[in-house]
């Protein structure tokens, strides 16, 4: 199977009213429970409105995100499954959920990675 990043820009759900949060929480939840039943949930997590730190190879800190990004992510899944048309599929499921549109990107696979998890019982 492979990992898929699903996320959305900070800002994308400006729009919801604040008496319909309630709703978008059961509903985010209700896709994210489904995932979980499905066996494709990994993670999934909203980020706190904020602008990312960016540590260099030296460890200067500096004020980000990167002056090339243009967005800050506001929220983010992954989800392990078998095709690009799953991901997407998941991706739709999400955008309802959370009444914003979403961003699928594959992870590249990392097999020493996978195998440290594996020894770790992760």
């Amino acid at each position: 199977m492979t990992r898929y990043l699903i996320s959305f820009d900070d800002g994308a759900m400006d729009h919801i009213p604040a008496e319909d949060w309630a709703d978008v929480g059961k509903a985010a939840h209700a896709v994210i429970q489904e995932a979980v039943d499905a066996g494709v949930w990994v993670f999934s997590a909203g980020l706190e409105r904020q602008r990312a730190s960016v540590v260099a190879a030296d460890g200067t800190v500096t004020d980000g995100p990167y002056p090339e990004t243009k967005e800050v992510i506001g929220g983010f899944a992954v989800v392990d499954v078998p095709s690009r048309e799953d991901a997407l599929g998941w991706a739709a499921k999400i955008a309802a959920g959370c009444r914003c549109p979403q961003e699928v990107r594959e992870l590249m696979p990392d097999p020493e990675t996978d195998a440290l998890l594996r020894r770790a019982g992760a």
